[in-house]
């Protein structure tokens, strides 16, 4: 991890601690959140594994599982770096676009789903009428994540 001479490490630690905590009241995983932490904080946005497992005190197996997640959800990626003989982890770029984009799959799905369900239980009754909703809640931001990633881009690219 490349440091700044200037960096207080106990601050920063603490730093990823509350980071990681205020993830993990939003659901995230405990240790998912630790290692999206602290890949955050680098300046690279690049650690190995071992170099994961040293700053958060926890063993190289808890890692594993964590980064595991992490790629899977489209928020790092696994690569190696030239010449190096161990796997690092990156958090990747306009990674907020990329895992939002994936959320909006899941909304369209969520939709369809709840369509399935109306289907099934009638639409005039009062579970058809809560999956209803569901499927409206859904399919309202389905159709809205298109503009705003739209804005996001522009507002970029305007302050880039």
């Amino acid at each position: 991890m490349t440091r700044d001479a200037e960096r207080d490490d106990d601050a920063l630690r603490q730093f990823v601690e509350t980071l990681a905590l205020g993830l993990a009241d939003m659901g995230w995983q405990r240790m998912a959140a630790r290692v999206f932490a602290a890949l955050m904080v680098t300046d690279s946005g690049r650690m190995t594994a071992g170099e994961l497992a040293a700053m958060l005190s926890v063993s190289p197996a808890a890692i594993s599982g964590a980064v595991r997640y992490l790629d899977q959800v489209g928020l790092i990626s696994k690569e190696r770096v030239p010449g190096e003989r161990r796997d690092s982890y990156r958090v990747l770029d306009d990674m907020w676009y990329a895992s939002f984009l994936k959320q909006d799959r899941l909304l369209k799905l969520w939709g369809e789903t709840a369509d399935e369900g109306i289907a099934v239980l009638g639409e005039h009754t009062p579970a058809g009428k809560r999956l209803a909703e569901m499927r409206d809640f859904f399919q309202f931001f389905a159709k809205e994540m298109p503009l705003l990633f739209e804005r996001w881009h522009a507002r970029r690219r305007d302050t880039g």
